[in-house]
């Protein structure tokens, strides 16, 4: 038997059968599952902590954000406030002086009359001058006369977004009526003749040569363009 199967093994020259003496490693399944769920762990840690430290992040900038849009909403209502107090004492506060060169004379801040526009809903005292902290409680004489007097009264005030002092003056036309109220509590009206815008350096409109006219002039920003300055003269 085994010879004849020897026999018929010399006469196949169709078949080979090689051995290699190498030996692979195949790698151990448990230690690769192993390696691989440590990496995924510290990436997973290292992704976790980038996402925590974006939501600290987030969150600080929405508190602080809500804390000064609030403080701001406080400071505005408080100034407001003030505005308003002024403007209910102000038949008050005429009976303590007892002639215009009083009012001249007089070296602290204080109301000297009223300004009133009904078509934009503008009613607020008008303070004896104007600096960064009283245009923030009310519209205050810039330049010019005391309310009603003959020359040109300039008032400024500040545009705010929540149509507070001159925010609204842009809606007025000619032929608008403006209301003035001088210390006594005189009444004039006056007629818009003219509006226009200037840069924040032209200071032409504030110009006293009038003549024997009594011309009010309004002042107030451009809230689309700080370098400008919008312009509305009545008479």
């Amino acid at each position: 038997m085994n010879q004849i199967i020897q026999q018929n093994f010399k006469k196949s020259n169709n078949y080979y059968i090689e051995f290699s003496n190498e030996i692979a490693e195949i790698p151990y399944e448990e230690n690769i599952t192993h390696e691989s769920s440590k990496e995924n762990k510290l990436k997973n840690f290292v992704k976790n902590k980038k996402y925590f430290l974006q939501f600290i992040i987030s969150t600080t900038t929405a508190l602080i954000f809500v804390v000064l849009f609030f403080t701001k909403v406080y400071k505005n209502n408080q100034q407001e406030k003030i505005s308003k107090e002024l403007l209910n004492n102000y038949n008050l506060s005429k009976l303590y002086t007892n002639s215009s060169q009083e009012i001249y004379n007089n070296t602290s801040p204080f109301v000297i009359g009223l300004l009133k526009i009904d078509k934009i809903d503008l009613n607020y005292p008008i303070l004896s001058e104007s600096n960064d902290e009283l245009l923030k409680i009310s519209i205050c004489r810039f330049t010019g006369p005391m309310p009603n007097e003959v020359g040109n009264l300039c008032i400024a005030g500040h545009n705010y977004i929540d149509n507070r002092f001159f925010s609204r003056l842009n809606e007025l036309n000619l032929g608008d009526k403006i209301e003035v109220y001088d210390f006594y509590g005189n009444k004039k009206d006056y007629t818009i003749f003219k509006t226009y815008e200037v840069e924040e350096n032209d200071l032409s409109c504030t110009n006293q040569n009038v003549g024997n006219n009594k011309i009010l002039t309004l002042l107030t920003c451009n809230n689309l363009d700080n370098a400008k300055r919008l312009v509305v003269q009545a008479y």
